[in-house]
């Protein structure tokens, strides 16, 4: 029972760190949009850390209480979400400079445009619906029924 809540650790642990390392390139590539800068590696690292908490923590509840807008916007409201989660961001990590709101926008646009080709680049196929070794029902192939048509007429 201790090896499989060990292994259960670890593999939360490996999410959290893949999940702060796409952030933190993400808050790097936004590094690159005029009005955002940081002053060092410690300081983007621990603001992708502050983001990610965030987003885990106080993202859900916002877009639940903004869900109108949300739904008005067809969906645009989120990056002013993404945006406003940044620029809180840089109010609480010193080195960690965003200028204004649409630095924050377009910041938060670079961040979830890169983690999500960076997160769609990490997706696995499963190995068994193309493989060929596979029996027939994992191939989606139909058993022959015996049996008998009764016609109604």
């Amino acid at each position: 029972m201790d090896f499989i809540v060990k292994c259960h650790k670890i593999i939360k642990m490996r999410l959290f760190l893949k999940s702060w390392l796409t952030t933190s390139f993400g808050v790097f590539l936004a590094g690159f949009v005029p009005g955002i800068h940081f002053e060092s590696l410690f300081s983007l690292l621990l603001a992708a850390l502050l983001l990610g908490m965030m987003n885990a923590l106080f993202r859900p509840l916002i877009l639940l209480l903004s869900l109108p807008l949300i739904v008005f916007t067809l969906g645009f409201f989120v990056l002013v979400v993404n945006a406003l989660m940044l620029r809180f961001v840089s109010v609480f990590v010193p080195g960690f400079h965003v200028d204004s709101f649409w630095s924050a926008f377009f910041g938060g646009l670079v961040i979830s445009l890169s983690g999500w080709v960076v997160n769609s680049l990490g997706k696995e196929s499963s190995p068994i619906a193309f493989s060929e070794e596979a029996s027939p029902n994992q191939r989606g192939q139909m058993k022959q029924a015996k049996g008998r048509v009764i016609d109604g007429d």
